[in-house]
């Protein structure tokens, strides 16, 4: 669980403000970096690049990924088979790279603050959600923990609550921290603006009171 935050709350985000492509481009080999970029530039792609990059579509990619891999079938095949471990991480970067994205690119993203705050409190409430199912659920979800967890002084559904603790405390720490930070810069633009308008209002009218 350590492991699958990181990718998606430090790993995601830092990548995306670190503006990557080019320099990902760059490392690729000449007729590579040139096929990519041909196929960059074709309406196609740009039209599903619009698409899957969408707020609302990143938003449902992410919260699908995390929740399809924690139902018992899929979590036990990458914990127990190398490939599906890969397609595992790959989903939950991949997701979150779409989700921090539209968070972050420009000025809060293609959102707006207020559009960012609710997208932000929204994935706070159903991950916190999986956590706090994963935590107080009475039965042991992941088989395979029923042998490894010994070794870590701990039962099976112990792994699994702390798993859950992890998700759901430090997790949603995090995402309330950068919720209530939007937050803020929200009613800050908003108070801009008002001020703005009013300055702009005094203005008008000590034009017209001077004519």
């Amino acid at each position: 669980m350590t492991q699958h935050e990181v990718l998606v709350l430090v790993s995601a985000p830092l990548l995306v403000l670190g503006r990557p492509l080019v320099p990902f481009l760059r490392a690729l080999p000449a007729p590579w970096r040139n096929a990519v970029g041909d196929v960059s530039k074709s309406r196609a792609f740009k039209r599903a690049w619009l698409w899957i990059s969408a707020p609302v579509s990143a938003w449902l990619l992410h919260a699908a990924a995390l929740w399809a891999w924690h139902a018992p079938a899929l979590f036990t095949a990458a914990v127990e088979n190398d490939f599906w471990h890969a397609a595992q991480h790959v989903s939950f970067l991949g997701t979150a790279l779409l989700f921090w994205w539209a968070l972050l690119e420009g000025h809060a993203g293609r959102l707006g603050y207020g559009g960012a705050v609710v997208y932000v409190f929204t994935t706070i409430i159903h991950t916190s959600a999986l956590g706090a199912w994963l935590t107080f659920s009475p039965s042991v979800w992941y088989t395979p923990y029923l042998a490894t967890a010994p070794a870590w002084h701990l039962s099976a559904l112990e792994d699994q609550q702390i798993g859950g603790l992890i998700m759901w405390i430090p997790a949603g720490t995090l995402l309330t921290a950068i919720g209530l930070g939007l937050l803020l810069k929200w009613m800050s633009e908003s108070q801009r603006r008002w001020e703005y308008t009013r300055a702009a209002a005094f203005i008008r009218m000590s034009g017209g009171a001077g004519e």
